[in-house]
């Protein structure tokens, strides 16, 4: 998740720009040294910076969040992996799980023991003679 920096990044920053607020009540509880304090008086004058930085790390890390759930709801981004492949000498037919980053280019039939090659207008196998094609042209990426 990419989106875990920002949120991060959210939390130093309004923990800084809110220093103001609750790092002198610390201070007093620590035993209150008064060069403490100076550093509070000096984080404050960057308030602003440190709001305005809390806000646009906020912003980022949502607008990560809408855009990964975008992505995993893009149909594209999702390949089915399961394909039935018949046999085109017996008709046998059987479920194989593809790879994703490979191309089938042979294929053995467990019933008639014949060998599959691509046919010369398919990429593999599975775009040949399988019920799904490969996840490469599912995503409409280029095939192997």
């Amino acid at each position: 998740m990419n989106y875990k920096k920002s949120i991060i990044g959210v939390i130093i920053a309004f923990l800084l720009a809110t220093a103001c607020c609750w790092l002198p009540g610390l201070i007093v509880i620590l035993g209150g040294a008064t060069g403490m304090l100076a550093l509070n008086d000096s984080l404050e004058q960057y308030n602003e910076i440190f709001m305005s930085l809390g806000a646009l790390l906020f912003f980022y890390g949502i607008y990560k969040i809408i855009r990964q759930k975008k992505s995993l709801r893009d149909p594209r981004q999702m390949a089915l992996l399961k394909s039935v492949i018949t046999c085109p000498k017996c008709g046998a037919t059987k479920e194989e799980t593809m790879p994703i980053n490979t191309c089938v280019l042979f294929y053995k039939c467990d019933s008639c023991s014949a060998n599959l090659k691509p046919t010369e207008c398919y990429c593999c196998v599975y775009c040949s003679y399988g019920s799904e094609p490969c996840p490469p042209s599912q995503m409409e990426k280029r095939c192997c």
